[in-house]
Protein backbone atom coordinates (compact mmCIF):
# COMPACT_ATOMS: atom_id res chain seq x y z
CA UNK A 1 0.00 0.00 0.00
CA UNK A 2 1.50 3.38 -1.18
CA UNK A 3 1.67 5.93 1.92
CA UNK A 4 0.38 9.65 1.96
CA UNK A 5 3.01 12.08 1.89
CA UNK A 6 3.10 14.87 4.20
CA UNK A 7 5.54 17.89 3.76
CA UNK A 8 6.67 20.05 6.84
CA UNK A 9 7.96 23.48 5.05
CA UNK A 10 8.45 25.50 8.09
CA UNK A 11 10.36 25.38 11.17
CA UNK A 12 8.55 24.21 14.54
CA UNK A 13 8.25 20.89 16.28
CA UNK A 14 6.28 18.62 14.95
CA UNK A 15 6.64 15.42 17.84
CA UNK A 16 6.70 12.21 16.43
CA UNK A 17 6.87 11.77 12.81
CA UNK A 18 6.94 7.82 12.86
CA UNK A 19 3.13 6.64 12.07
CA UNK A 20 2.01 3.74 9.46
CA UNK A 21 1.04 4.42 6.20
CA UNK A 22 2.51 8.00 6.32
CA UNK A 23 5.48 9.21 4.85
CA UNK A 24 6.45 12.84 6.75
CA UNK A 25 9.20 15.12 5.41
CA UNK A 26 10.28 17.64 7.90
CA UNK A 27 12.33 20.30 5.86
CA UNK A 28 11.89 23.73 7.78
CA UNK A 29 12.81 27.38 6.47
CA UNK A 30 12.31 24.95 2.95
CA UNK A 31 13.08 27.47 0.02
CA UNK A 32 9.63 28.35 -1.65
CA UNK A 33 11.04 27.86 -5.17
CA UNK A 34 11.43 24.21 -3.96
CA UNK A 35 8.09 23.96 -2.17
CA UNK A 36 6.70 24.64 -5.64
CA UNK A 37 8.70 22.39 -7.26
CA UNK A 38 8.34 19.44 -4.64
CA UNK A 39 4.33 19.62 -3.77
CA UNK A 40 3.32 18.04 -6.48
CA UNK A 41 4.31 14.58 -4.86
CA UNK A 42 2.57 15.09 -1.85
CA UNK A 43 -1.14 14.58 -0.21
CA UNK A 44 -0.68 17.34 3.07
CA UNK A 45 1.63 20.28 3.57
CA UNK A 46 1.85 22.09 6.67
CA UNK A 47 3.19 25.38 7.64
CA UNK A 48 3.59 28.20 10.41
CA UNK A 49 3.30 31.89 9.36
CA UNK A 50 6.23 32.01 7.02
CA UNK A 51 5.01 30.02 3.89
CA UNK A 52 2.83 31.98 1.71
CA UNK A 53 -0.02 29.33 0.39
CA UNK A 54 -1.57 31.36 -2.34
CA UNK A 55 -2.90 31.04 -5.25
CA UNK A 56 0.36 30.04 -7.20
CA UNK A 57 1.37 27.80 -4.83
CA UNK A 58 -2.01 26.03 -4.58
CA UNK A 59 -1.71 25.95 -8.46
CA UNK A 60 1.50 24.11 -8.44
CA UNK A 61 0.56 21.53 -6.21
CA UNK A 62 -1.46 19.94 -9.07
CA UNK A 63 -4.86 17.62 -8.37
CA UNK A 64 -2.75 15.80 -5.40
CA UNK A 65 -2.67 18.21 -2.73
CA UNK A 66 -5.50 17.81 -0.50
CA UNK A 67 -4.93 19.34 3.10
CA UNK A 68 -3.24 22.47 4.19
CA UNK A 69 -2.30 22.37 7.87
CA UNK A 70 -1.20 26.05 9.52
CA UNK A 71 0.50 25.61 12.88
CA UNK A 72 -1.34 28.00 15.35
CA UNK A 73 -4.63 30.20 15.35
CA UNK A 74 -4.21 32.46 12.24
CA UNK A 75 -4.39 31.58 8.21
CA UNK A 76 -4.12 35.16 7.05
CA UNK A 77 -0.74 33.19 5.03
CA UNK A 78 -3.38 31.37 3.49
CA UNK A 79 -5.52 32.48 0.25
CA UNK A 80 -8.66 30.27 1.48
CA UNK A 81 -10.67 31.10 -1.57
CA UNK A 82 -8.77 29.58 -4.27
CA UNK A 83 -8.12 26.38 -1.41
CA UNK A 84 -12.01 25.79 -1.13
CA UNK A 85 -11.84 26.42 -5.08
CA UNK A 86 -9.70 23.71 -5.40
CA UNK A 87 -11.28 21.10 -2.76
CA UNK A 88 -8.46 21.39 -0.62
CA UNK A 89 -9.25 21.15 2.90
CA UNK A 90 -7.16 24.08 5.43
CA UNK A 91 -7.03 23.00 9.35
CA UNK A 92 -5.28 24.82 11.97
CA UNK A 93 -4.48 24.18 15.87
CA UNK A 94 -6.29 27.25 18.05
CA UNK A 95 -6.59 25.60 21.11
CA UNK A 96 -2.73 24.95 21.07
CA UNK A 97 -1.63 28.26 23.00
CA UNK A 98 -4.58 28.75 25.02
CA UNK A 99 -3.07 28.00 28.63
CA UNK A 100 -0.17 30.02 27.36
CA UNK A 101 -1.88 33.14 26.64
CA UNK A 102 -4.33 33.19 29.81
CA UNK A 103 -1.36 32.96 31.43
CA UNK A 104 0.97 35.77 29.87
CA UNK A 105 -2.72 37.83 30.79
CA UNK A 106 -2.17 37.17 34.42
CA UNK A 107 1.35 37.75 34.45
CA UNK A 108 0.41 40.97 33.29
CA UNK A 109 -2.06 41.68 35.93
CA UNK A 110 0.09 40.67 38.25
CA UNK A 111 2.81 42.97 37.43
CA UNK A 112 0.75 46.11 36.21
CA UNK A 113 -0.66 45.47 40.27
CA UNK A 114 2.76 45.16 41.87
CA UNK A 115 4.57 47.65 39.72
CA UNK A 116 6.84 45.72 38.32
CA UNK A 117 7.50 47.87 35.25
CA UNK A 118 8.46 51.08 37.42
CA UNK A 119 10.55 49.41 39.69
CA UNK A 120 12.63 47.70 37.17
CA UNK A 121 13.42 50.77 35.45
CA UNK A 122 14.11 52.62 38.81
CA UNK A 123 16.45 50.03 40.22
CA UNK A 124 17.81 50.21 37.05
CA UNK A 125 19.07 53.39 36.78
CA UNK A 126 20.01 53.50 40.43
CA UNK A 127 17.00 54.76 42.07
CA UNK A 128 15.85 52.07 45.52
CA UNK A 129 12.06 52.69 45.93
CA UNK A 130 10.85 50.78 48.53
CA UNK A 131 8.16 53.18 49.03
CA UNK A 132 6.28 52.33 46.15
CA UNK A 133 2.87 50.65 47.41
CA UNK A 134 1.06 47.81 44.91
CA UNK A 135 -1.80 46.29 44.70
CA UNK A 136 -3.22 43.22 46.33
CA UNK A 137 -5.16 41.26 43.83
CA UNK A 138 -7.06 39.06 46.62
CA UNK A 139 -10.34 40.06 47.12
CA UNK A 140 -10.13 42.83 44.09
CA UNK A 141 -13.26 42.51 41.16
CA UNK A 142 -11.67 41.12 37.78
CA UNK A 143 -13.83 41.83 34.95
CA UNK A 144 -13.09 39.72 31.78
CA UNK A 145 -14.86 41.01 28.27
CA UNK A 146 -14.74 37.67 26.36
CA UNK A 147 -15.67 34.13 28.12
CA UNK A 148 -14.25 31.95 25.49
CA UNK A 149 -11.74 29.58 25.57
CA UNK A 150 -8.91 31.80 26.84
CA UNK A 151 -11.21 33.66 28.94
CA UNK A 152 -12.74 31.15 30.68
CA UNK A 153 -9.09 30.17 31.82
CA UNK A 154 -8.30 33.39 32.47
CA UNK A 155 -11.20 32.97 34.73
CA UNK A 156 -10.47 29.69 36.67
CA UNK A 157 -6.63 31.31 37.10
CA UNK A 158 -7.93 34.77 38.76
CA UNK A 159 -10.63 32.41 41.12
CA UNK A 160 -7.15 31.21 42.16
CA UNK A 161 -5.71 34.13 43.17
CA UNK A 162 -9.34 34.44 45.23
CA UNK A 163 -10.61 37.19 43.22
CA UNK A 164 -14.28 37.93 42.23
CA UNK A 165 -14.61 37.26 38.72
CA UNK A 166 -16.67 39.08 36.28
CA UNK A 167 -17.30 38.75 32.89
CA UNK A 168 -19.03 40.15 29.76
CA UNK A 169 -19.87 38.19 26.66
CA UNK A 170 -23.65 38.50 24.73
CA UNK A 171 -22.17 35.63 22.68
CA UNK A 172 -21.87 33.37 25.38
CA UNK A 173 -25.17 31.09 27.42
CA UNK A 174 -25.60 31.54 30.76
CA UNK A 175 -24.65 27.47 31.10
CA UNK A 176 -21.26 28.15 30.22
CA UNK A 177 -21.03 31.78 32.63
CA UNK A 178 -22.37 28.80 35.45
CA UNK A 179 -19.98 26.31 34.46
CA UNK A 180 -17.11 28.84 34.97
CA UNK A 181 -18.68 30.15 38.29
CA UNK A 182 -18.73 33.40 36.79
CA UNK A 183 -20.90 36.18 37.56
CA UNK A 184 -22.50 37.82 34.02
CA UNK A 185 -23.24 41.32 33.54
CA UNK A 186 -25.50 42.11 30.65
CA UNK A 187 -23.29 45.09 29.54
CA UNK A 188 -19.65 46.43 28.83
CA UNK A 189 -20.38 49.56 31.20
CA UNK A 190 -21.79 47.52 33.78
CA UNK A 191 -18.86 45.24 33.76
CA UNK A 192 -16.38 48.70 33.68
CA UNK A 193 -18.20 50.25 36.35
CA UNK A 194 -17.44 47.35 39.12
CA UNK A 195 -14.32 46.22 38.03
CA UNK A 196 -11.00 47.18 39.74
CA UNK A 197 -9.36 45.29 36.71
CA UNK A 198 -9.94 44.28 33.11
CA UNK A 199 -8.44 42.42 30.49
CA UNK A 200 -9.86 41.53 26.95
CA UNK A 201 -10.06 37.80 25.27
CA UNK A 202 -12.24 38.66 22.24
CA UNK A 203 -11.42 38.34 18.61
CA UNK A 204 -10.63 41.61 16.67
CA UNK A 205 -14.01 42.11 14.78
CA UNK A 206 -15.59 45.02 13.14
CA UNK A 207 -17.87 45.47 16.51
CA UNK A 208 -14.90 44.74 18.81
CA UNK A 209 -12.36 47.71 17.61
CA UNK A 210 -12.05 50.29 19.53
CA UNK A 211 -14.47 48.87 21.82
CA UNK A 212 -12.82 50.25 24.77
CA UNK A 213 -11.73 54.11 24.52
CA UNK A 214 -11.98 56.69 26.57
CA UNK A 215 -15.35 56.92 27.63
CA UNK A 216 -14.89 53.13 28.87
CA UNK A 217 -12.37 53.73 30.52
CA UNK A 218 -13.48 57.42 31.89
CA UNK A 219 -16.53 54.38 33.45
CA UNK A 220 -13.59 52.15 35.41
CA UNK A 221 -12.57 53.41 38.74
CA UNK A 222 -9.55 55.66 39.65
CA UNK A 223 -6.66 53.19 39.94
CA UNK A 224 -7.90 50.55 38.04
CA UNK A 225 -5.37 48.13 35.43
CA UNK A 226 -6.14 47.09 32.28
CA UNK A 227 -4.74 44.52 30.25
CA UNK A 228 -4.88 43.57 26.25
CA UNK A 229 -3.32 40.41 25.27
CA UNK A 230 -6.14 39.28 22.76
CA UNK A 231 -6.10 41.35 19.52
CA UNK A 232 -4.22 44.77 18.56
CA UNK A 233 -6.72 47.80 19.04
CA UNK A 234 -9.43 46.53 21.52
CA UNK A 235 -8.24 48.71 23.37
CA UNK A 236 -7.72 52.40 21.66
CA UNK A 237 -4.17 53.24 22.03
CA UNK A 238 -4.04 56.87 22.78
CA UNK A 239 -7.01 56.50 25.40
CA UNK A 240 -5.29 53.80 26.99
CA UNK A 241 -2.06 56.19 26.99
CA UNK A 242 -3.65 59.15 28.01
CA UNK A 243 -5.28 56.98 31.21
CA UNK A 244 -2.04 56.04 32.27
CA UNK A 245 -0.34 59.70 31.95
CA UNK A 246 -3.23 61.18 33.60
CA UNK A 247 -3.16 58.88 36.94
CA UNK A 248 -6.21 57.30 36.06
CA UNK A 249 -5.08 53.88 35.41
CA UNK A 250 -2.75 52.59 38.22
CA UNK A 251 -1.12 50.43 35.48
CA UNK A 252 -1.85 48.39 32.41
CA UNK A 253 -0.24 45.17 30.58
CA UNK A 254 -0.36 44.90 26.51
CA UNK A 255 0.81 41.98 24.29
CA UNK A 256 -0.48 43.15 21.56
CA UNK A 257 -0.40 46.54 19.00
CA UNK A 258 -2.14 47.73 15.95
CA UNK A 259 0.38 47.52 13.75
CA UNK A 260 3.38 45.32 14.04
CA UNK A 261 5.85 45.61 14.87
CA UNK A 262 5.76 49.15 16.43
CA UNK A 263 7.42 52.59 15.47
CA UNK A 264 10.07 53.71 17.38
CA UNK A 265 7.86 56.31 18.31
CA UNK A 266 4.80 54.58 19.13
CA UNK A 267 3.38 56.26 22.23
CA UNK A 268 2.82 52.81 24.05
CA UNK A 269 6.47 53.07 24.24
CA UNK A 270 6.60 56.42 26.46
CA UNK A 271 3.37 55.41 28.33
CA UNK A 272 4.05 55.27 32.00
CA UNK A 273 3.46 51.94 34.51
CA UNK A 274 2.65 50.18 31.39
CA UNK A 275 4.11 47.19 30.69
CA UNK A 276 4.99 45.56 27.56
CA UNK A 277 5.26 42.15 25.16
CA UNK A 278 6.08 41.39 21.45
CA UNK A 279 3.28 39.63 20.96
CA UNK A 280 3.88 36.75 23.13
CA UNK A 281 0.66 35.05 24.16
CA UNK A 282 1.77 31.76 22.33
CA UNK A 283 5.40 31.36 22.88
CA UNK A 284 6.23 28.95 25.57
CA UNK A 285 8.10 25.86 25.26
CA UNK A 286 5.08 23.83 25.99
CA UNK A 287 2.75 25.61 23.35
CA UNK A 288 4.71 25.36 20.41
CA UNK A 289 5.59 21.64 21.20
CA UNK A 290 1.64 21.03 21.41
CA UNK A 291 1.08 23.30 18.22
CA UNK A 292 3.40 21.21 16.30
CA UNK A 293 1.90 17.70 16.93
CA UNK A 294 -1.53 18.79 17.03
CA UNK A 295 -1.54 20.61 13.60
CA UNK A 296 0.34 16.60 12.77
CA UNK A 297 -2.26 14.69 13.88
CA UNK A 298 -5.37 16.72 13.31
CA UNK A 299 -3.48 16.64 8.76
CA UNK A 300 -3.07 12.51 9.32
CA UNK A 301 -6.59 12.53 10.81
CA UNK A 302 -8.04 14.56 7.87
CA UNK A 303 -6.06 12.46 5.11
CA UNK A 304 -7.99 9.23 7.01
CA UNK A 305 -11.47 10.90 6.17
CA UNK A 306 -12.14 12.41 10.20
CA UNK A 307 -12.24 16.13 9.65
CA UNK A 308 -13.96 17.08 12.97
CA UNK A 309 -11.24 19.14 13.90
CA UNK A 310 -9.66 22.28 13.06
CA UNK A 311 -11.66 22.93 10.18
CA UNK A 312 -11.05 26.49 8.78
CA UNK A 313 -13.01 26.27 5.37
CA UNK A 314 -15.34 23.71 4.05
CA UNK A 315 -15.21 21.54 1.04
CA UNK A 316 -18.23 22.29 -1.46
CA UNK A 317 -20.80 19.81 -0.73
CA UNK A 318 -22.18 17.34 -3.95
CA UNK A 319 -23.68 19.16 -6.74
CA UNK A 320 -27.00 17.08 -6.18
CA UNK A 321 -27.46 18.48 -2.83
CA UNK A 322 -26.54 22.00 -3.96
CA UNK A 323 -28.64 22.40 -6.82
CA UNK A 324 -31.76 20.72 -4.07
CA UNK A 325 -30.64 22.86 -0.79
CA UNK A 326 -28.33 25.65 -2.36
CA UNK A 327 -30.88 28.74 -1.76
CA UNK A 328 -31.24 27.74 1.23
CA UNK A 329 -28.16 27.00 2.86
CA UNK A 330 -27.66 30.72 1.87
CA UNK A 331 -31.27 31.47 3.32
CA UNK A 332 -30.33 29.60 6.79
CA UNK A 333 -27.00 31.42 7.24
CA UNK A 334 -28.43 34.70 6.56
CA UNK A 335 -31.32 33.61 8.66
CA UNK A 336 -29.18 32.71 11.96
CA UNK A 337 -26.95 35.95 11.24
CA UNK A 338 -29.92 38.20 11.87
CA UNK A 339 -30.91 36.48 14.79
CA UNK A 340 -26.92 36.71 16.40
CA UNK A 341 -27.72 40.32 16.36
CA UNK A 342 -31.31 39.94 17.64
CA UNK A 343 -30.68 37.50 20.78
CA UNK A 344 -26.80 37.01 21.29
CA UNK A 345 -26.30 34.44 23.80
CA UNK A 346 -28.70 32.42 22.96
CA UNK A 347 -29.33 28.85 24.92
CA UNK A 348 -31.36 27.15 22.59
CA UNK A 349 -32.48 27.65 18.69
CA UNK A 350 -35.56 25.30 17.39
CA UNK A 351 -35.97 25.47 13.51
CA UNK A 352 -38.91 24.45 12.01
CA UNK A 353 -39.16 22.97 8.13
CA UNK A 354 -42.23 23.52 6.83
CA UNK A 355 -43.35 21.90 3.05
CA UNK A 356 -41.17 20.09 0.83
CA UNK A 357 -37.35 20.07 0.45
CA UNK A 358 -35.19 18.82 -2.04
CA UNK A 359 -32.92 17.00 0.28
CA UNK A 360 -31.97 16.15 3.70
CA UNK A 361 -32.30 19.61 5.45
CA UNK A 362 -29.23 18.98 7.64
CA UNK A 363 -26.98 20.61 5.92
CA UNK A 364 -29.29 23.85 6.47
CA UNK A 365 -29.20 23.94 9.88
CA UNK A 366 -25.24 23.73 10.00
CA UNK A 367 -25.74 27.23 8.01
CA UNK A 368 -27.92 28.55 10.34
CA UNK A 369 -25.26 27.90 13.24
CA UNK A 370 -22.45 29.28 11.01
CA UNK A 371 -24.28 32.47 10.64
CA UNK A 372 -25.92 32.51 14.36
CA UNK A 373 -21.91 32.27 15.31
CA UNK A 374 -19.99 34.40 13.02
CA UNK A 375 -18.05 36.76 13.96
CA UNK A 376 -17.86 35.45 17.81
CA UNK A 377 -16.02 32.61 18.43
CA UNK A 378 -12.20 32.00 18.08
CA UNK A 379 -12.27 30.01 15.75
CA UNK A 380 -14.27 30.65 12.29
CA UNK A 381 -17.63 28.68 12.06
CA UNK A 382 -17.91 26.28 8.68
CA UNK A 383 -20.12 23.26 7.85
CA UNK A 384 -17.37 21.43 9.65
CA UNK A 385 -16.99 22.94 12.92
CA UNK A 386 -20.49 24.58 13.57
CA UNK A 387 -21.96 21.90 15.71
CA UNK A 388 -19.12 21.71 18.02
CA UNK A 389 -18.97 25.38 18.38
CA UNK A 390 -22.27 25.84 19.34
CA UNK A 391 -22.09 22.58 22.29
CA UNK A 392 -19.32 24.25 23.07
CA UNK A 393 -20.87 27.56 23.76
CA UNK A 394 -23.93 25.57 25.65
CA UNK A 395 -26.10 26.26 22.37
CA UNK A 396 -28.37 23.35 21.83
CA UNK A 397 -30.24 23.04 18.31
CA UNK A 398 -33.99 21.25 17.99
CA UNK A 399 -35.37 20.66 15.03
CA UNK A 400 -38.96 19.84 13.51
CA UNK A 401 -40.69 19.09 10.42
CA UNK A 402 -44.52 20.32 9.72
CA UNK A 403 -45.89 19.34 6.05
CA UNK A 404 -48.25 21.85 5.92
CA UNK A 405 -47.01 25.42 4.65
CA UNK A 406 -49.65 27.73 3.72
CA UNK A 407 -48.23 30.93 2.13
CA UNK A 408 -45.38 29.25 0.27
CA UNK A 409 -44.02 25.81 -0.72
CA UNK A 410 -41.67 25.69 1.86
CA UNK A 411 -40.39 27.88 4.93
CA UNK A 412 -37.77 27.74 7.50
CA UNK A 413 -38.78 29.38 10.71
CA UNK A 414 -36.47 29.44 13.56
CA UNK A 415 -36.72 30.71 16.88
CA UNK A 416 -34.34 31.91 19.47
CA UNK A 417 -34.16 31.22 23.15
CA UNK A 418 -32.64 32.95 25.95
CA UNK A 419 -34.35 32.20 29.47
CA UNK A 420 -37.82 33.78 29.02
CA UNK A 421 -36.44 36.23 25.68
CA UNK A 422 -37.08 34.92 22.36
CA UNK A 423 -36.96 36.04 18.86
CA UNK A 424 -38.36 34.55 15.57
CA UNK A 425 -37.28 34.86 12.21
CA UNK A 426 -38.30 32.85 9.13
CA UNK A 427 -37.76 33.15 5.58
CA UNK A 428 -37.78 31.09 1.94
CA UNK A 429 -36.84 30.91 -1.09
CA UNK A 430 -38.11 32.63 -4.60
CA UNK A 431 -36.10 31.12 -7.59
CA UNK A 432 -32.84 30.77 -5.49
CA UNK A 433 -33.26 33.55 -3.69
CA UNK A 434 -33.71 33.88 -0.24
CA UNK A 435 -36.37 36.00 0.97
CA UNK A 436 -37.48 36.93 4.76
CA UNK A 437 -40.93 36.32 5.51
CA UNK A 438 -41.37 36.58 9.03
CA UNK A 439 -39.85 38.55 11.84
CA UNK A 440 -41.25 38.13 15.21
CA UNK A 441 -45.10 36.76 14.54
CA UNK A 442 -45.25 39.42 11.89
CA UNK A 443 -45.49 38.47 7.89
CA UNK A 444 -43.14 40.61 5.59
CA UNK A 445 -41.17 40.22 2.56
CA UNK A 446 -38.03 41.56 1.80
CA UNK A 447 -34.69 40.58 0.55
CA UNK A 448 -32.19 40.08 3.47
CA UNK A 449 -28.60 41.76 2.19
CA UNK A 450 -27.00 44.97 3.87
CA UNK A 451 -28.25 46.53 6.47
CA UNK A 452 -31.92 46.55 7.88
CA UNK A 453 -33.75 48.84 10.46
CA UNK A 454 -36.34 46.82 12.38
CA UNK A 455 -38.64 48.81 14.03
CA UNK A 456 -42.17 48.22 15.92
CA UNK A 457 -44.93 50.82 16.66
CA UNK A 458 -48.37 51.27 17.13
CA UNK A 459 -50.31 51.06 13.80
CA UNK A 460 -51.71 54.43 12.95
CA UNK A 461 -50.36 57.19 10.69
CA UNK A 462 -46.76 58.75 10.76
CA UNK A 463 -44.18 56.06 11.66
CA UNK A 464 -42.49 55.39 8.39
CA UNK A 465 -42.80 59.37 7.29
CA UNK A 466 -41.16 60.84 10.56
CA UNK A 467 -38.69 58.06 10.48
CA UNK A 468 -37.82 58.43 6.67
CA UNK A 469 -37.70 62.31 7.07
CA UNK A 470 -34.66 61.56 9.80
CA UNK A 471 -32.84 59.21 7.36
CA UNK A 472 -33.48 61.68 5.18
CA UNK A 473 -31.82 64.33 7.15
CA UNK A 474 -28.83 62.08 7.50
CA UNK A 475 -28.44 61.51 3.71
CA UNK A 476 -29.49 57.30 4.28
CA UNK A 477 -30.93 56.24 1.30
CA UNK A 478 -33.99 53.52 1.72
CA UNK A 479 -33.31 50.78 -0.82
CA UNK A 480 -36.74 49.14 0.60
CA UNK A 481 -39.54 48.78 2.99
CA UNK A 482 -41.91 45.98 4.28
CA UNK A 483 -44.94 46.22 6.18
CA UNK A 484 -46.27 43.78 8.97
CA UNK A 485 -49.36 44.09 11.49
CA UNK A 486 -51.63 42.11 13.46
CA UNK A 487 -54.98 44.11 12.99
CA UNK A 488 -55.92 47.33 12.33
CA UNK A 489 -54.54 50.01 14.99
CA UNK A 490 -52.62 47.14 16.76
CA UNK A 491 -48.80 46.37 17.30
CA UNK A 492 -47.18 46.85 13.90
CA UNK A 493 -43.51 45.90 12.55
CA UNK A 494 -41.70 47.64 9.66
CA UNK A 495 -38.34 47.27 8.30
CA UNK A 496 -36.18 49.59 5.76
CA UNK A 497 -33.39 47.97 3.59
CA UNK A 498 -30.52 51.17 4.16
CA UNK A 499 -27.83 51.44 1.92
CA UNK A 500 -25.39 52.60 5.14
CA UNK A 501 -24.59 51.56 8.10
CA UNK A 502 -26.64 54.25 11.37
CA UNK A 503 -24.29 55.18 13.85
CA UNK A 504 -25.57 54.32 17.63
CA UNK A 505 -26.26 57.71 18.32
CA UNK A 506 -28.42 57.93 14.75
CA UNK A 507 -29.97 54.32 15.93
CA UNK A 508 -31.10 56.40 19.49
CA UNK A 509 -32.33 58.93 17.81
CA UNK A 510 -34.71 56.83 16.16
CA UNK A 511 -35.15 54.87 19.31
CA UNK A 512 -36.38 58.26 20.86
CA UNK A 513 -38.98 58.99 18.84
CA UNK A 514 -42.54 58.84 20.27
CA UNK A 515 -43.84 56.60 17.37
CA UNK A 516 -41.80 54.25 17.62
CA UNK A 517 -41.73 51.28 20.42
CA UNK A 518 -38.62 49.77 19.67
CA UNK A 519 -35.59 49.40 17.10
CA UNK A 520 -33.01 47.29 15.74
CA UNK A 521 -30.04 47.50 13.29
CA UNK A 522 -28.88 44.44 11.92
CA UNK A 523 -26.54 43.61 8.49
CA UNK A 524 -26.82 40.74 6.62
Amino acid sequence: MTSLRVLICDEMNPGNLNFPGFDIEYVPNMARSDVLEQLPEFDALITRSRTKVDKELLEAAGPRLRVVGRGGVGVDNIDLDAASRRGILILNAPESNNVSAAELAIMHLMAAARGLVLSDRKTREGVWDRKFLGLELKDRTLGIVGLGRIGSLVATRAQGLRMNVVAFDPYVSQAQFERVGVQRMDTLEALLAVSDAVTVHTPLTEETEEMIGAREIALLKPGSILVNAARGNIIEENALVEALESGHLFAAGVDVFKEEPPTADHPFLRAPNLGITAHLGANTAEAQERVGAEIVERVLAALKGDISKGAVNAPALDAKTMEALGGYLELGEKLGKILGQLLPGANTLDIEFRGTFGADTAPIVTSVLVGYLNGITEEMPNRINARALAKERGLSVVTSTCEDCQDYQSEVSIVAMQGERKRTVGGTVFGKLPRLTRLRRFRVELEPVGFILICSNVDKPGAVAQLSSLLSNWGVNIAGMALGRDVPGGEALFTLSLDQKLSTDQLEQIRALEVIESAYLVEV
